[in-house]
């Protein structure tokens, strides 16, 4: 019999936290014709979860700046639209997970050696502290009256991480990863939310559910992926695989931020510039295009090579 090959399908996942920028779009451009040189189909997911930090109309700029640039999708969702899966994830992984109401500051407090990043291991000091959500959110309520920052009057869902759990997988771009992630995360963080709706959960649930076969994001979630695979595992489900390439950055090193420039592309169209310009510079970048090219982001599909693209960061600066 012949071989069934399994259809590619990938995503893009905007999120309302701020407006569409250059770095972004880089990601974006290669998520988006990785799936369509390999004749597969992209889906487009508003990661809208962040609740504190997204910005009104911030979604519909997202999306109407990528129509403008060229961008199609083959179907799309909202992750606020989708909290009853999120609720069934959580059921379905039971024992798995608990509720715990330390703060930052406390889990900061408990670290046994220093540590880099946003990544904290957590020492599991509210296991089997609390037999319900509403218990814990009882306890944080009470202990942080008056204080107006969702961390402070809200717990979050964690997953139980057993000694001894590492997780190894084969990156498409950036090669063999493995980390133990019992020694550097703990029981690391699902979501902020009674039903589960927070980034580690939605994202895994949302990219088995949808059949995404293949994820293409930034290498700064490189770290965050053992987490989501542990998670996948759990629920019984196959994880896809995971192409993290480079971020665009600053002159400074830094992903890009205001003190670099306008990189937004509302500003740059607003300037004047084209889909074309935008896209044939973001293409050198990645050795697709000469320097000055103008190029059609469907004009990209014949050039895509993966191997091509930069092993560091791309630095650009508009100051």
């Amino acid at each position: 019999m012949a071989e069934v090959l399994e259809e590619y399908v990938g995503r893009l996942a905007p999120s309302p936290t701020g407006a569409l920028h250059l770095g972004n779009v880089r990601t974006f451009m290669i998520a988006w014709l990785r799936a369509r040189s390999l004749g597969g189909r992209i889906l487009l997911r508003m990661e809208d979860l962040d609740h504190p930090r997204d910005k009104p109309g911030a979604a519909d700029g997202a999306i109407d700046d990528l129509r403008w640039l060229g961008f199609d999708w083959d179907g799309s969702c909202v992750q606020s639209e989708r909290r009853s899966h999120y609720r069934a994830a959580l059921e379905k992984l039971g024992g798995l997970v608990y509720p715990c109401v330390c703060s930052r500051r406390d889990v900061e407090a408990a670290q046994s050696a220093p540590h880099d990043g946003d990544q904290l291991r957590y020492p599991g000091t509210c296991r089997g502290r609390f037999a319900s959500w509403d218990e814990a959110l009882a306890c944080k309520s009470a202990a942080n009256a008056g204080q107006g920052s969702l961390s402070a009057q809200i717990p979050c869902w964690r997953f139980r991480v057993e000694p001894g759990t590492v997780v190894e997988f084969d990156d498409v771009f950036a090669g063999r990863f493995s980390q133990d992630v019992f020694a550097s995360l703990g029981d690391f963080p699902l979501a902020r939310d009674r039903d589960g709706a927070g980034y580690t959960l939605a994202c895994t649930v949302d990219d088995v559910l949808s059949g995404v076969t293949e994820v293409v994001r930034g290498d700064d979630l490189l770290a965050a992926t053992p987490a989501q695979i542990l998670v996948a595992r759990a629920l019984g489900a196959k994880p896809p695989r995971y192409c993290h390439v480079p971020l665009v950055v600053g002159r400074d090193g830094r992903r890009l931020a205001k003190r670099h420039g306008d990189t937004r592309i509302s500003a740059l169209r607003a300037a004047g510039a084209t889909p074309e310009e935008i896209l044939g510079a973001l293409a050198f970048s990645c050795g697709w295009a000469e320097r000055g090219e103008r190029v059609s982001l469907a004009g990209l599909v014949p050039r895509f090579d993966l191997s091509s693209i930069p092993r560091s960061p791309y630095v650009i600066d508009l100051m």
